[in-house]
Order: structure tokens, then C-alpha cells, then sequence
């Protein structure tokens, strides 16, 4: 019944945009009927997954393969569940953004393409997940990333649009071909493409080739450091509800790969976890650190994304550590926070994109030093962004303080649970209170930028509210962080379930419940906020009690404080960007005052990309220039590459010469 709901499900979504194709460029009813068709062909799938995540059992289906001698193998266990719950959630909530965020009448151009591609997107991301073998994996992998290129190029007339589709599907590709090697492996060591265990006598040389092929095609697909150069420029320029499913669910399943791999790995040595908890560290500092010196509103919730990554992995890493020295606390813990983070994430990252898009749609531009006021203008979007940035910050009540505590908790015990060297393992959890520091900050800045203020410009002060079709599944989005945060003991069978079954292969599972403080956090939270609450009425009560006087406040003497007056969001954050200059490099372009009566003056900052623009593009355009002298050879004229194909005949005979005669001896017998 569930695997049935799941196909369903996908052939919805997947066949979504195609009437589309045949309305007229400007008519709206090919995008309605796409949204008619996504948002049940999602639900089906939320509901499938469930069912399987409430106690259903695991279904498998075998089909005709894809290739001739092949057999297609389907199976839903409570890991692809998990993982297709927040695939339907956002291919439901993307559809119904974007009726109103790009209106076919406003984007005749390219809107037939994206509403084709994100429901192809969404149908081929829960496929990766049914997938039992390696070949309808690699196929459905592939769907998935030629349909996000098409996404993220979007607005293909534009030229950064263009290079950060480009830049995507050169990344995405170079994962996919270890993959492919991966695969290949896995055929060798167990006779067959289905992903089933290895054999227990499987060489550990061969499952570490295996563990870091995965790390390596996984990882890039999930932006992991410094695997991330395709992240930033992509989520910036796609589309705003195609960025929160880039975000949200692509970015997941290079994470839902890696745990796959491993279930068929079973059991890890230690060192496979210290590496991905470091490599997670790496990625959320580092992911945060860059987030702090963007002025690109997108670009800075992009790097964030590579903050949760990490923290994502960090979980991970502990529940392998802990499956290595046999440590079943461990494991709990660290993959309880793992897979939650990878709901919470999807919840509060989608939320902040859609919110950041109601934004860019009132404003048509994604530079934040170009807003400020619009709290007052949006006051809905403002206030679904604030419950965005609480929760990605870490703070409680919301559902990322519940996450990111169950790391905490295994992280602290491995400091004091083990002699020797694992207690360094537990430096992580200083690295994790400073990654959450750091988005503070981060979010204090750009909340304080866009919504806080006056208004910059004249298009900050005619900004409206967004429509209730953008609204909607923003509210949604923010019920649910509530919802966890306020009572994550609803969530604790899903994650004890899903742990467990990754448990099976790797060591004894443990109650949550009994590992951390869960029914604790309820108690702890409503008490939080009935504690501010009362605060703020007793306030207001002295407020009105003690009006305040008809004079103002001291002002400096500036009677009428104009926008030039306020905080940028390069001068807010230049302290802490200088702080971290050893790593962001950041580029200063001041302006200063200059004479007695200087007409102005302004200061920006621009901090580059590491990898893609101080390594990947100067190199590559080293290689073109040098390929770039080979042009002369292309002549046009037919008579010219004939001759080329004789000149490298006659050298190519000239070098079998020395080997003629074992050529023919050879030949002879």
C-alpha cells in the first residue's frame, strides 16, 4: 500500500508541468493545473512516508530493469521515509509559493521550464531515495541533477545565472563519476548492484576505497567543505522556492547517500568518524564565518547552509565514533541529532528562503544595504524571517535548540565517557557553541539590515506585503518549528526508529529517552515563554502607568535621523569579518572623506569565494588560455583535417616501429 501511495506520489509530481507545455506562454491555467497536481501528488508521499515512519512495515518491489538483464529494485524502509518526508513537504510547499513568486504571465519566458523541472526535481529526489539498486540510484541521480541545472539556470539570459548553472553541473558531475566508481566497487566486493550489506569478509581496504569514494560524491552533492564551490552561486540566482529545495531536500540527499553506504559498510573504524566530525567542524565554522561577510541575502542564507551541513555531520561522526568503540549512547545520541537537524534544517532554512524571497519580490534585488524598514511595510514576512533566525540560531523554543542539544549531549559525554584520546573528540562542542554565536550575529545583522530602520531607497519604502499564496506555506514552515521545539518527544519514535535501523548493523541501540533530557525541553520551553510573557506585559503595564514625556529623547543634535545614519551590513559585521581575515580574505573598498567639506563618503567589503574563485576559476582559466593556442589548428577547410589525420596515423605508425617484432611474434602464435 505504501509503495504504491509512493509511485503515485512521484508520477504526479513528475508529470506536474507537463500540460503546461501545452498552454499558451502567457496563460495561467497550465500553472495552476501543476499546482493541482503537485500538492496532492505530495501529500501522497508525505503520508506514505509516515505510514512507514508509524510502524509500517518495509516494502521492496522488483521491476524490469533499466538496462537489458537488469532487475529495477524498489525499496521503502524507514530511512527513505525519512528522508521523503521533507522532499513532499517542500515539492508541496514550493508549488504553492510559487503561484504567486513567478506568475506565468510575469515569466513567459521560463516558466513552463521551471514548473516542468521542479516537479521532475521532486519525483526524481524520492526515487534516489526508493532506489534498491545501483542502477536505477545512478539514473534517478542523474534525473535529479540535470533537472536542478535546468532550475538553477532558470534565468539563462542572465550571465551569473548562466556560470552558477554551469559551475553546478561541472560539481554535480565530477560526484557523480565517484559515484560511478563507487557502484563499480560495490559490484566487485558483492556480486551484484543491489545495495544490500557487504559480505562480512569484505577487505577493510576495499570498504575505506569505498567510504571515501562515497565522502567524496555525497559530499559534494551536500556542499560539504571544501566541496561547496557550487552552493553559493546557485542557491543565489535560482529561483527563491527552487533555493529552498536546493537547500532543504538536494543538499539532504547527499547526506541520506552516505548514511546508505555506510548501512552497507557495517561496521566502521574509528577513524572513518573522525574524519566526517571534522570535516563537519570545518564546515560549520567556516560555513558561518562566510555567511557573516555576504551582502547578498541569498548568498548569505547559501553559506548557512553549509554551516547546517556541517553540524549535520557532526552528528554523524559521533554516531560512527560511537558504533566504533562500541558506545551505543553515542550512536543514539549522534544520529538522533544528525537525522533530526536534517528535518529542522529543511523546516527553518525553507522558511528563511521563502521569507527572503517575499523580500526580493517587493524589492527585485537581493542586496541587503539596498533594504531596511520593511518590518513595518511586511510586517508577516518580518515575523515568519525572526522565527526563521531563532531557530537556525539555536536558540530555544524552536526546533534547532532540540537538535543541536542532542549533539551537545553525546558530544560532552565522549569528553568524559572514554580514557585516552577521545575526549579531544569533545572539543567539537566548543566549536559548536561558537558556530551558534556566530549566527547570532549573523542573523542580528541581517534581520537589523532589512527590517529594522529607515528605509535606503525609494524601493524600500513602496514595499508590500506578499501575497497569501507566499504567506501560507511560510506559516506552515514556522508551526512546524514551533511544533518540534515546543514538543520534540513527538518526534523521538521516528528518530529511535529510523536510528535503529541503521543500528542494526553497527551496535546495540538505546532508548533517546533515556540518553537526553527530551521530556525536560517541554517543560523548560513553555516555561520560557510564559516567563517572557509576563515580562512583557508587566512592561507594558509600566509603560502605561508612566506615559512617556512630549519631548524627545537626547539626540546628538540630529533632529531628523536619515538613513546614511545606520548600520550597514558591511560596517556591522567588519569587526568580526576582521577577526577571521586570515580565512575570508575580504577585499575593503573605502571611500574616504577628502577636503574641508568632503561630499561624502561610504565603506564596502567583499569577501571572495575560497575554492571557486581563488583556486577552481584561476586555474581553469590558466588551462584555457593555454588550450586557447590550439585554435590555430581549426582552419575550416576539410582538406586541413585530413591532413591532420595522416600526420597522426604516420606518428602513431612510427611509434609501433620499435615493437613490430613482438607485434608479430605475437601475432604468429
Amino acid at each position: 500500500m505504501w509503495m504504491a501511495l509512493t509511485l503515485w506520489a512521484c508520477v504526479l509530481t513528475a508529470l506536474s508541468g507537463v500540460p503546461g507545455l501545452f498552454a499558451h506562454r502567457r496563460a495561467a491555467w497550465g500553472q495552476l493545473t501543476a499546482t493541482i497536481l503537485a500538492v496532492p501528488g505530495s501529500l501522497l508521499g508525505v503520508v506514505a512516508a509516515l505510514g512507514i515512519l508509524s510502524g509500517g512495515p518495509p516494502q521492496t518491489l522488483s521491476l524490469p530493469g533499466i538496462l537489458t538483464g537488469t532487475v529495477t529494485r524498489l525499496q521503502l524502509d524507514p530511512l527513505a521515509a525519512f528522508f521523503m518526508v521533507p522532499i513532499f513537504l517542500m515539492g508541496a510547499a514550493g508549488s504553492v509559493y510559487g503561484m504567486q513568486y513567478w506568475r506565468q504571465s510575469e515569466h513567459s519566458r521560463n516558466g513552463r521550464k521551471l514548473r516542468l523541472c521542479y516537479g521532475l526535481l521532486v519525483a526524481a529526489l524520492a526515487m534516489v531515495t526508493l532506489a534498491g539498486d545501483g542502477v536505477t540510484f545512478l539514473f534517478a541521480w542523474e534525473v535529479m541533477a540535470l533537472s536542478a541545472f535546468f532550475l538553477v539556470g532558470t534565468e539563462d539570459h542572465k550571465r551569473e545565472a548562466r556560470q552558477a548553472g554551469w559551475v553546478y553541473l561541472v560539481g554535480t558531475h565530477i560526484g557523480t563519476l565517484a559515484l560511478f566508481a563507487l557502484f563499480a566497487l560495490l559490484r566487485s566486493a558483492s556480486g551484484s548492484f543491489d545495495l544490500l550489506p557487504l559480505p562480512p569478509a569484505t577487505r577493510l581496504a576495499m570498504q575505506t576505497a569505498i567510504f571515501l569514494l562515497a565522502l567524496l560524491g555525497f559530499g559534494l552533492k551536500a556542499g560539504m567543505m571544501p566541496l561547496h564551490f557550487w552552493l553559493p552561486g546557485a542557491h543565489a540566482n535560482a529561483p527563491t522556492h527552487v533555493s529552498a529545495i536546493l537547500s532543504a531536500v538536494v543538499l539532504k540527499i547527499g547526506i541520506y547517500g552516505l548514511l546508505r553506504t555506510l548501512m552497507l559498510l557495517g561496521h566502521p573504524p574509528a577513524g572513518w568518524g573522525v574524519l566526517v566530525l571534522a570535516l563537519g567542524t570545518i564546515s560549520a565554522v567556516l560555513g558561518v564565518v562566510f555567511a557573516l561577510g555576504q551582502h547578498d541575502l541569498k548568498r548569505l542564507l547559501a553559506y548557512h547552509s553549509i554551516e547546517n551541513i556541517g553540524i549535520i555531520l557532526m552528528g554523524l561522526g559521533l554516531a560512527m565514533i560511537g558504533v566504533s568503540t562500541h558506545r551505543p549512547v553515542w550512536v543514539a545520541l549522534g544520529m538522533a541529532g544528525c537525522l533530526l537537524h536534517v528535518w529542522n534544517h529543511c523546516l527553518f532554512k525553507s522558511l528563511l528562503f521563502l521569507a527572503a524571497g517575499s523580500v526580493v519580490h517587493a524589492m527585485h534585488t537581493r542586496e541587503i544595504d539596498q533594504m531596511g524598514g520593511l518590518g513595518k511595510r511586511m510586517p508577516l514576512s518580518a515575523g515568519l524571517f525572526a522565527i526563521g533566525a531563532v531557530a537556525i540560531c539555536g536558540l530555544p523554543p524552536l526546533n534547532g535548540f532540540v537538535s543541536e542539544l542532542l549533539i551537545y549531549v553525546g558530544l560532552f559525554k565522549t569528553a568524559t565517557g572514554t580514557p585516552g584520546a577521545w575526549p579531544a573528540v569533545g572539543l567539537a562542542a566548543p566549536a559548536l557553541a561558537l558556530v551558534g554565536a556566530l549566527a547570532l550575529a549573523c542573523f542580528v545583522k541581517a534581520f537589523g539590515a532589512v527590517f529594522v530602520g529607515l528605509p535606503r531607497t525609494p524601493a524600500a519604502t513602496t514595499a508590500h506585503e506578499a501575497p497569501a499564496s507566499m504567506i501560507v506555506p511560510m506559516a506552515v514552515l514556522a508551526g512546524l518549528c514551533v511544533a518540534i521545539g515546543l514538543f520534540p518527544i513527538i518526534v523521538v519514535p521516528v528518530l529511535e526508529k529510523v536510528s535503529n535501523s541503521w543500528a542494526r548493523v553497527s551496535g546495540s541501540p538505546v532508548r533517546l529517552a533515556d540518553a537526553a533530557p527530551i521530556q525536560l525541553l517541554t517543560a523548560c520551553s513553555l516555561s520560557l515563554i510564559v516567563l517572557v510573557t509576563i515580562a512583557a506585559l508587566i512592561a507594558r503595564s509600566l509603560q502605561r502607568r508612566s506615559p512617556s514625556p512630549d519631548v524627545g529623547t537626547w539626540d546628538c543634535g540630529y533632529a531628523r535621523p536619515d538613513a546614511r545614519m545606520q548600520y550597514t551590513s558591511s560596517s556591522f559585521a567588519q569587526s568580526l569579518v576582521l577577526l577571521f581575515h586570515w580565512v575570508l580574505k575580504p577585499q575593503v573598498h573605502p571611500a574616504k572623506p577628502s577636503g574641508p567639506f568632503p561630499a561624502g563618503a561610504a565603506f564596502q567589503s567583499h569577501v571572495p569565494e575560497p575554492v571557486l574563485d581563488g583556486f577552481l576559476m584561476p586555474v581553469w582559466l590558466r588551462i584555457k588560455s593555454i588550450l586557447g593556442g590550439a585554435r590555430i589548428l581549426q582552419q575550416g577547410r576539410v582538406q586541413g583535417y585530413l591532413m591532420y589525420i595522416l600526420v597522426i596515423l604516420f606518428v602513431l605508425l612510427l611509434s609501433l616501429v620499435p615493437f613490430m617484432d613482438l607485434i608479430t611474434r605475437m601475432l604468429g602464435r
